[in-house]
């Protein structure tokens, strides 16, 4: 049995002898609050959210279909149940109660034991409904956690002794997201990769976990970029049963040779920044996502590389930012932002990038997971 002894009402009626009908049928079981006005309601459920709105119509200033319809416009605000009481009893005035966001509409004068047992019945709907989204958002909490410590341990590796620098950062769009990363050390290389899985949400999260750890066990016994992405995608194919794929930029930087061989799934290339030159996308894909067709091919190219270069590594979230005007962040002024912070270490160019990113979107909100990894030759 719920207890709602503690879920508040608030009554919105500028008419007091409305008002203490109401309280004398509430009193005992609810706690109350009154607003006398449209403006009032609204005032009071900034500072108070209640858990349900007995709402008036006909009142002075604003009317009681404005406060609703402002009430649903706010996202905290969308689940409070909102009865209207009224001596407005016709179709369309009942009509449009319902079109604003209202819940249930009964008419003045009413009976007592209705409005008691109407009350009751929503919020006793909306005591469940938020002990199943709270169970939701725990399980959802849970998930992110395991998903960031999946990739907690990489975030800056330990390549002491390589020559080489890395550091990544993952903001998730929700609570759990589909973007990847895996920084790997075996003896005279380092492997690096990003992945964007297709689709949002949970089903994008476990298929993630999946494609990280593939890609770890293949890239400890493999150190090829094409072959690791062929075996990876075949082992995708195998266990897909709803056509989920990822794209995938793979690295591995030759401590020895001085040599980065590069492979993707369809990933975007990684931006080059080197010493005395302009930033560049030196690479174009070699394959295409991973996961559709098992017989996808994936080819490697192999360049120099030299001392002080930098490799920044991106999901497309980076690029497909919005800001409030709908403008795209787009590969240009990604490559603008690169240049501004060239020179900078992997850290500092990574948070340099997501600050230059946050600042663009400004309020709008974040539609796409955002992944950064950036990886230096030391000069």
């Amino acid at each position: 049995m719920i207890d709602l002894s503690e879920s508040r009402v608030l009554i919105v009626d500028d008419t007091k002898a409305n008002v203490d009908a109401l309280i004398q049928v509430l009193q005992h079981d609810y706690k109350l609050s009154v607003a006398l006005s449209g403006e009032a309601a609204l005032r009071a459920a900034e500072k108070s959210p209640p858990d349900m709105i007995l709402l008036d119509v006909m009142m002075p200033g604003i009317d009681g279909f404005e406060v609703c319809q402002r009430i649903r416009e706010k996202p905290a605000f969308r689940d409070i149940p909102v009865m209207f009481l009224t001596g407005l009893n016709d179709v369309a005035n009942k009509a449009r109660g319902f079109e604003v966001g209202g819940n249930d509409y009964l008419t003045k004068p009413f009976e007592a034991l209705e409005v008691r047992a109407r009350v009751k019945a929503h919020l006793t709907a909306k005591a469940y409904s938020d002990s199943v989204k709270e169970r939701i958002a725990s399980e959802m909490r849970i998930a992110r956690d395991i998903q960031a410590g999946i990739l907690q341990c990489e975030s800056s590796g330990d390549l002491t002794g390589t020559g080489l620098s890395v550091s990544a950062r993952l903001v998730s769009a929700r609570e759990v997201g589909g973007d990847l990363y895996v920084i790997l050390r075996s003896a005279d290389s380092v492997l690096v990769a990003v992945g964007d899985v297709s689709g949002k949400g949970v089903a994008a999260a476990i298929f993630m976990a999946m494609a990280t750890t593939l890609l770890r066990s293949i890239a400890r016994q493999i150190h090829a970029p094409d072959l690791i992405l062929s075996q990876l995608n075949y082992e995708l194919v195998k266990q897909n049963p709803h056509g989920m794929f990822v794209t995938l930029a793979c690295a591995v930087l030759d401590s020895v040779r001085n040599t980065i061989s590069y492979a993707s799934a369809g990933h975007p290339s990684p931006i080059l920044l080197r010493p005395g030159n302009p930033p560049t996308y030196p690479f174009k894909a070699t394959g295409t996502m991973a996961g559709i067709l098992a017989d996808s091919e994936f080819t490697a190219i192999q360049t120099e590389l030299l001392p002080g270069d930098s490799y920044l590594f991106y999901s497309d979230g980076v690029t497909e930012a919005f800001d409030s005007e709908g403008r795209i962040f787009g590969e240009k002024r990604l490559l603008d932002a690169a240049s501004q912070n060239q020179g900078l270490n992997p850290d500092k160019l990574a948070e340099a990038i997501q600050q230059t990113v946050s600042a663009f979107a400004g309020n709008r909100p974040q539609s796409d997971d955002i992944t950064l990894l950036a990886i230096q030759r030391s000069s």
